[in-house]
């Protein structure tokens, strides 16, 4: 049996077997379980921040990776969640988006790129702005590795088709999260 897996070991790579380097999505602007400063905060409803998607660094996509897209999703809103950004038909190469990447015209991503509407009405980035006196949300974010180029969706489909369509087309995901809340 051990010859069996010596011999196994030589032919499949050692990421296949939980070795080699994981996929990891990581913010200098948000460590993972940290709090979400007032800069990445919405500005409206009550809001006040300044409304900058964070900057966002990744590395280590799984093979076979021929696109990336982004799915930031508040679980704790009310009703059923509620989307603060979806990017998608990221190219392969990224392996970065810079602090104001996800402005509503798109200018800050890279080329190719499509945002999708969110909750708040509009496509770009949407920031924290739970209601006051909420308990902190949970503001996850997603990096999913696709095994198609183009997803193949409108910028203008609902949220939750965007997403199913990510989900069709996942190699691999790694995420982290941020928290936020607001004084009564």
């Amino acid at each position: 049996m051990k010859r069996f897996a010596l011999w196994l070991s030589m032919l499949v790579p050692a990421t296949a077997f939980g070795g080699g380097a994981a996929f990891t999505l990581e913010s200098a602007d948000i460590p993972h379980k940290s709090r979400i400063k007032d800069a990445q905060a919405f500005n409206g409803f009550g809001c006040t921040g300044q409304n900058i998607s964070p900057a966002l660094a990744w590395h280590d996509a799984p093979a076979g990776t021929r696109s990336f897209a982004l799915l930031v999703f508040d679980p704790d809103a009310p009703g059923k969640g509620w989307w603060h950004w979806l990017v998608y038909d990221i190219p392969v190469q990224t392996t970065m988006l810079p602090a104001g990447a996800g402005k509503a015209d798109g200018s800050g991503l890279p080329a190719g790129s499509v945002q999708g509407v969110t909750d708040f009405g509009t496509p770009g980035y949407g920031g924290p702005c739970p209601p006051p006196g909420d308990k902190p949300h949970r503001y996850i974010f997603t990096l999913h590795a696709l095994n198609v180029e183009k997803l193949g969706v409108q910028a203008n489909m609902a949220a939750a088709q965007i997403e199913s369509a990510v989900n069709r087309n996942t190699i691999g995901k790694t995420s982290f999260t941020g928290y936020y809340s607001r004084k009564k």
